[in-house]
């Protein structure tokens, strides 16, 4: 299963694809991450033009079963939060265009998966990210590393809740559950 992350922004949209060697759970390897950047003196109208149109590539190239979008971090700044969410609404309406599976994910929940606290710093989650996916070094950019994160939570949420088989146990009467 291949999942691809992406962390929103207007000026820096970073992603991560991460792959699961098995449906249900298995090792996690990252394929590639990196960033959509939107040149500032843009407007904004041209700048979401290019995060659709760089989701949408990323879409197409990679073929990901799933699509994990860092939800809006709220901040005292209204028109940055309104900004961000402009960039979730073309990153979804991509997504849902091309037939992907979404999970969105606040960020409290993904530095929760990916360190055990949902208060987190960056660099702890960067370590843990070094440390799951069996890297020499964190992602980067951040915001790439962002990205590998949401993608990453959403791979070990499927696997908590990945449907299970019943296998009966010939001659025992015992049932075996197993990721289907």
């Amino acid at each position: 299963m291949l999942c691809l992350g992406i962390d929103p922004g207007t000026a820096v949209t970073g992603y991560g694809v991460v792959r699961c060697a098995a449906p249900g759970g298995g090792s996690l390897s990252l394929v590639e991450c990196g960033v959509i950047r939107t040149r500032a003196r843009d407007e904004l109208p041209a700048r979401l033009t290019e995060i659709f149109d760089g989701i949408r590539e990323l879409i197409a190239r990679l073929t990901p079963g799933m699509v994990a979008v860092e939800d809006v971090f709220y901040q005292k700044n209204v028109r940055t939060t309104l900004a961000l969410g402009h960039a979730r609404g073309v990153i979804l309406l991509a997504a849902q265009q091309a037939c992907v599976q979404i999970h969105e994910f606040a960020p409290a929940d993904i530095k929760k998966a990916i360190v055990g606290t949902g208060s987190a710093t960056k660099e702890q989650v960067q370590f843990m990210l070094t440390q799951l996916l069996r890297l020499k070094s964190a992602p980067e950019p951040s915001d790439a590393a962002d990205g590998v994160a949401a993608a990453v939570t959403c791979l070990m949420r499927a696997h908590l809740h990945a449907p299970t088989l019943a296998l009966p146990l010939r001659g025992t009467g015992q049932v075996v559950l197993r990721p289907t």
